[in-house]
């Protein structure tokens, strides 16, 4: 080793690499822990989803009511609502991606990116005819089948229903273009039905839904109303699974004055709330689980919250759920914990093995020093008996000076983590018999006269020769 490694000050030595090693690790778990948090803040922040519903009316009325409710308690998920002219429009406006969420008709066609969170509501087809006051049952209209020739007024602008009309009408063999059928805006569905005195009459939404109660008041005005039974309903829901077999019970059409005596048979379909996929199943679990715990809140204000419904899970379902409702629903949804805990252990373990290795290949590095440490150690050996035997004061001062650079360059190795204690409690040893043996010496040269060492030193010198 040079004189000047050796005389490097103690103040200009590089960090222990036993230290550097703690400062790696300490650096390591602090970035795990921010990463950690920053993963939490990211997921823990609120999600803002666009969800398109239309047209005006309950349906916009319940999410907006929905949406307000998620703002003001500042819940994980919020809805900023996009109204649009109908569930058709909601449809396309998920299908193209503008938006997260949509209300639907599931008898429409269904977006392929669209999956099931909730099911808003369920609907029934009610069919009837009226009577004319003081001209008895004149209409003779009893039967779906009787329909043909006959004007049908149809609620609602939307074409779904007068679609849904022709269903109806080709399951008992009657050609819809043998129907005058009349399209009436919900909006002023009272207004319309007594202009166009139509012969029967179809509307479709919940049983206790206040447009088809107010349809049926209208209509009443003008005579008694007569409900149809859709006796096909099992065949027609055989051939097309977005409708169902359903029943109107007994009295159930809301506050309408007119209600059916029996109940009466007829088809159904669903509205749905659905997201688009490849939405998080994080975000639609924590909203689906909102929406079931805010919808009691809701249902004094707005009835139809109370008909919301968790979706069909069912493989063969007509709209496949999000992955994220059905954790929801089969009470498998997941925590952060649950979500991350494999990415974190398997940090942990990599930082661990880094750091393992990472001391490994330091220990590896300093071979070659913790050898030439060993060296200087054997040196410092040697260099005791050679005092023991030394004749003059000026070598005693060379080798005490060498020892001091020995001592320097081990102190170094030390602090670097060359050496370990033991090997440092070693050295100290050998560094003590040596500086014995130079007193000893000294001593004894001291009490020597000059011209005993001349001759011992001529001696010795001889002898080696």
């Amino acid at each position: 080793m040079s004189e000047d490694s050796a005389a490097e000050p103690l103040s200009s030595r590089r960090a222990p690499t036993r230290r550097r090693l703690v400062l790696a690790t300490s650096a390591g778990l602090l970035a795990l822990v921010a990463a950690v948090a920053g993963a939490f803040y990211l997921e823990m922040r609120p999600v803002s989803l666009r969800i398109a519903v239309g047209p005006a009316g309950d349906d916009l009325k319940l999410i907006q009511a929905l949406g307000q409710h998620l703002n003001r308690t500042h819940s994980y998920v919020r809805l900023k609502p996009v109204p649009t002219d109908s569930a058709a429009a909601s449809a396309e406006a998920l299908a193209q991606g503008k938006v997260d969420l949509a209300v639907i008709r599931g008898d429409l066609d269904v977006p392929k990116n669209a999956q099931a969170v909730a099911t808003l509501r369920k609907n029934v087809v009610v069919l009837w005819t009226v009577t004319a006051k003081g001209r008895g049952r004149k209409s003779g209209i009893t039967k779906v089948g009787q329909l043909a020739g006959r004007r049908v007024g149809v609620i609602g602008r939307t074409e779904a229903n007068a679609n849904l009309l022709k269903i109806i009408l080709q399951q008992y063999g009657v050609d819809p273009g043998k129907v005058d059928i009349a399209q009436l805006p919900a909006t002023d569905s009272a207004e319309a039905i007594r202009g166009q005195k139509a012969d029967a009459y179809l509307a479709a939404g919940p049983i206790n839904s206040r447009l088809i109660a107010d349809a049926i008041a209208a209509s009443a005005r003008d005579g008694t109303p007569t409900f149809l039974a859709i006796d096909a309903a099992e065949a027609i829901a055989q051939n097309r699974p977005a409708y169902e077999a359903s029943l109107i019970p007994a009295g159930s059409l809301g506050g309408s004055p007119a209600q059916p005596d029996d109940e009466v048979k007829t088809i159904g379909f669903d509205h749905h709330i659905v997201a688009r996929k490849g939405l998080s199943d994080t975000t639609v679990a924590a909203f689906a689980r909102q929406l079931f715990s805010v919808r009691r809140q809701l249902i004094h204000e707005f009835p139809l919250a109370a008909k919301i419904e968790t979706p069909d899970t069912d493989k063969d379902a007509v709209v496949p759920v999000h992955p994220g409702a059905a954790a929801f629903v089969d009470g498998e949804e997941k925590t952060f914990l649950d979500r991350y805990s494999d990415y974190i252990w398997w940090s942990l373990m990599a930082l661990s093995a880094m750091g393992s290795l990472g001391a490994w290949l330091a220990g590896y590095l300093k071979k070659d020093e913790r050898e030439t440490n060993t060296s200087l150690r054997e040196r410092l050996l040697e260099m005791i008996p050679a005092a023991r035997r030394c004749d003059s004061a000026d070598e005693l001062d060379r080798m005490q000076e060498e020892a001091d650079g020995i001592l320097r360059a081990t102190l170094l190795c030390f602090d670097r983590g060359v050496i370990e204690e033991a090997s440092l409690t070693a050295f100290n040893v050998a560094l003590e018999q040596f500086h014995n043996a130079v007193a000893d010496r000294r001593a004894l040269l001291i009490a020597m006269p000059q011209s005993l060492q001349r001759a011992g030193a001529s001696f010795r010198a001889t002898g080696a020769l």
